[in-house]
Formats: structure tokens, sequence, C-alpha cells
């Protein structure tokens, strides 16, 4: 085992989180396997935690336990066991985030459920090596029809692995229909966005009920519809669904279908383009939503990311009616709840309106975080409403 003494008063950052930085460490005693379980010690030999480590990555070790436990098959086990009855106690049963990485002490662990399907995410080489375990453990507390695995994310090649994705377990149902807050979703879970779907938005789904009865809605970045599925439950009068994926807007018009409803067009475009010809040609609506992509995924992007999230709250702001309602969001751990909110104040002054804020949203509950680990509270969502 490789033991890892840490530089004098690292050991007080790293009680709270689970990341060892290599560039914290003072030496590295002992040799195993990279991925291997290693123990983490103080400057002064004091137990930190066990974790797994891959000299490869700058996270050198994520902690697993700060208690003298084995790790072994038990070990994982009783973690994601624990994850689920966390979910099912707060009534999730069908369609959820089983384990949410480090927030469920799993790091780098994914897990969602659709229905009797589960989509994985290995996101380090200490989940990696232990695919085959997790996915037995998976099989055992679950019975799925299908484990798939979606482990094409850019951030396994920080840690020296490549891009991948396929059946790991039992036969993919290609036309699989969950359901959520009442409607019927088909979910591509092979080629959908992150695991196949937004999971991270179900509650704010269905919160804009209050927002959109009776109204004119627009739903910009729609991707599958989301949105604009509940908006059409919750009795709006008209929606308008856009994005540039042609196929994310074949997915609204299979979802809508499957749900009745007959009210949601869709437009594809350029959501920042869209929103400045609808101005031109004075169009206007009563509710907006937006839920972009991450405009920014590193600190060193921020101010660029930054421009991108004022440009579009602006120029929706100006095509919202009197006393509308803007739902706008970022899915971006870098544009802190701080910006977020200096971001809608500067583009209410730019846009000349005057609005308040009702309120602030973030993730699911199955999504819940860590304290202390900013990295996993990245959505932020916000309501609106606009002042005559």
């Amino acid at each position: 085992m490789y033991t890892l003494t840490l530089k004098k008063g690292e050991e007080k950052r790293i009680m709270h989180h689970p990341w060892v930085y290599a560039n914290e460490v003072a030496k590295i005693e002992g040799k195993d396997k990279q991925g291997s379980i290693a123990k983490v010690v103080s400057w002064d030999g004091r137990f930190v935690g066990y974790g797994y480590i891959n000299h490869l990555s700058k996270i050198i070790v994520r902690i697993l336990t700060r208690d003298e436990t084995p790790i072994d098959r038990t070990f994982f086990l009783n973690r994601i066991k624990q994850a689920d009855e966390y979910r099912r106690s707060l009534g999730y049963k069908d369609n959820y985030r089983v384990v949410f990485g480090e927030s469920d002490l799993l790091p780098a662990l994914i897990a969602d459920k659709y229905g009797d399907h589960l989509v994985v995410q290995f996101l380090s080489l200490g989940m990696d090596v232990r695919k085959e375990m997790i996915t037995d453990i998976l099989v055992e507390l679950f019975n799925p029809a299908c484990i798939y695995e979606r482990s094409d994310v850019a951030v396994r090649e920080k840690e020296g692995l490549p891009l991948t994705k396929g059946v790991l377990y039992g036969t993919l149902n290609r036309d699989l229909i969950i359901e959520e807050n009442g409607i019927k979703l088909k979910i591509d879970v092979e080629n959908g966005q992150k695991t196949g779907y937004f999971l991270d938005q179900k509650e704010n789904r269905a919160c804009i009920g209050a927002y959109v009865k009776n109204k004119t809605v627009l739903d910009c970045f729609c991707n599958q519809g989301g949105f604009s599925l509940n908006a059409a439950k919750y009795g709006a009068k008209e929606i308008t669904a856009a994005d540039i994926s042609a196929l994310a807007l074949e997915s609204v018009k299979e979802n809508a279908a499957l749900n009745g409803f007959k009210n949601i067009s869709t437009v594809q475009a350029d959501v920042f383009e869209l929103l400045r010809e609808y101005k031109k040609d004075r169009r206007s609506f009563d509710v907006i939503i937006l839920d972009p992509p991450a405009f920014t995924k590193t600190t060193d992007t921020v101010k660029e990311g930054y421009k991108g999230y004022l440009d579009i709250n602006i120029n929706a702001l100006k095509l919202l009616n009197k006393g509308g309602t803007l739902i706008t969001c970022s899915c971006s751990q870098h544009l802190t709840l701080p910006l977020f909110i200096q971001m809608l104040t500067e583009a209410c002054l730019h846009s000349g309106t005057k609005a308040k804020l009702v309120e602030i949203r973030t993730q699911s509950r199955d999504h819940a975080t860590l304290l202390g680990l900013d990295e996993a509270l990245y959505l932020k969502v916000a309501v609106l409403k606009i002042l005559p």
C-alpha cells in the first residue's frame, strides 16, 4: 500500500474535502498498482483517511473514508445502498440519481435510474478499476433490465482513461419511456445529454406550474423539451421550444405527441441569434425559460462565460411582456451564485428592466451536495418577475 504524507497544515483542508492534490503531498512511500487504496497521513503521522490513488491525475488521492475500515465489496455495497435509501426516503421511486459521486462518499461514481435501466459513469481510475465489482453490486441491489455505461466524459482524460460507453449488463431498450411529474418521456440513454436526461432539473421543471398557466412561453435551449412539456401540463397557452439541435427538436415533437400536447411548436436556431430576431420582429412572451449549456467550464473562461450568460439574459428580458416572468439557469459551477446574481442585476440594468427576484433554486434533492464541496453545487435557477 502507498502511504502519502501531507505537507504541514494541508490536512486542515482535506479533513473537509475529499480531494488530495499532488502538490499537497510531501512524500510517498510504499508501492502498489495505480487505482489501489492508499493511506493518507498528516505531516506528523496522524491518520487522515483512505482513498484510491492515481499518479497521473492532479487529484492524486480521492478520499473514500476517514475511518480505519476495510475498503472491500461490502464497503461499496453499503455506500450504494445508503445512497439509494436516502433517495427513497425522499419519495423518489423510478427516475432519480442514485449515486452522486463525492456527495455520497463515492468519489467519481455516478449512477442514474431510469425505470428499470441504470446508467453509470466511472470518472476516475479508482472507480474504473472497480467497474466489474460495482456493476455486480448494482445488479444485486436493483435487478435492472440493463446497466449502460456513459463514461464518454472528457474529465476521464485527466485520469489517463479513454472515453467509453456501452452495455455493461442486460439488454438496452432504445424505446425506453419514463414518467416525470406525470409526463411521459422517451429517453435516449445511449446518445442523450449526460446520462440520457437532465434529472437535476426535475423539481425545477415542476415549479414552473406557478408561472405558466394561460401564458405564452418561450423555452430556450430546450433539449428534449422537459420545461416545454411541463409548461403544457401546467396549462400554458402556447409554447415555443427552441434549440440548435434538430435531433433534440425531434425528441420534443415525439414527447409532445406521446402526451397529447398540441400547443408546442419547435424552432431550430442559435438561441443568441433567435432572441435578436424576435426583438426585431417585435415578438414577445409572458414567460421565457433559459436553460443553456455551461458557458464556462474552467476558471480561466469565467469572464467569457459571464458575457454569454449576460447576453442571453439581456435579450430575453427585452422580449418579456409587462409583468412577465424570466426563469433562468446556469449549470456552471464556476459561475458562482454571487456572480449569477450580479449578472442578472447587470442584465436588468442593460435591458432597462426592473425585476423582483422571486425564487432562487438549485439542483433536485437527489443531487444534494456535500457541504464544503463547492464543485458539486453547480446548478443555479432564478425566477424573476418583471415590474411594470
